[in-house]
């Protein structure tokens, strides 16, 4: 399924909360808004170039500050440790995520509750919230052999974002 565009909503939402829009923070904003790839400021600095070439990292990792700031984007810790950014979905959704091409993928529907009930009384917490992020290998990259994984194509989550 294939979502709006959402950069005229992101830039106006920086207009409001006081952001200028130059030319090289609206690139960073089209790249992060249109991507269904998992990005870090660095990719995000090499693509967004292209269309700003005086664009600088320091205006990346500000301007992704600002979005993630705003609920516009959200935060992916990788098995490397590494952070990337992807567009952050309505309501709560879990992330699948391709280790191989980046890929993300949004869905829901989850049966955590008796897992988070059982930690809430082993551990004495009051389990408020989950945050669900999935790596794998996508049927694309599976097919096309990218992976090295020797895995079957698994079937297709119910997706927020697609091409």
């Amino acid at each position: 399924m294939n979502l709006p565009d959402p950069t005229p909503d992101w830039l106006t939402r920086l207009q409001e909360n006081g952001y200028r829009l130059t030319a090289p923070r609206q690139a960073v904003v089209e790249i992060i808004a249109t991507s269904q790839h998992l990005l870090t400021p660095y990719a995000v600095f090499e693509r967004a170039r292209a269309r700003a070439p005086k664009l600088g990292l320091v205006t990346v990792y500000r301007t992704v500050e600002k979005l993630e700031g705003l609920g516009l984007i959200q935060r992916v810790h990788q098995p490397s440790g590494c952070h990337a950014f992807v567009a952050a979905f309505a309501g709560h959704q879990h992330l699948l995520i391709c280790q191989d091409c980046g890929r993300v993928e949004y869905f829901s529907g989850d049966k955590l509750e008796p897992l988070m009930s059982h930690v809430g009384s082993e551990s004495g917490y009051h389990i408020q919230d989950h945050w669900l992020q999935l790596f794998g290998v996508c049927a694309g990259c599976q097919i096309e052999g990218n992976s090295g994984h020797p895995h079957p194509p698994a079937p297709s989550p119910t997706v927020g974002r697609g091409e």
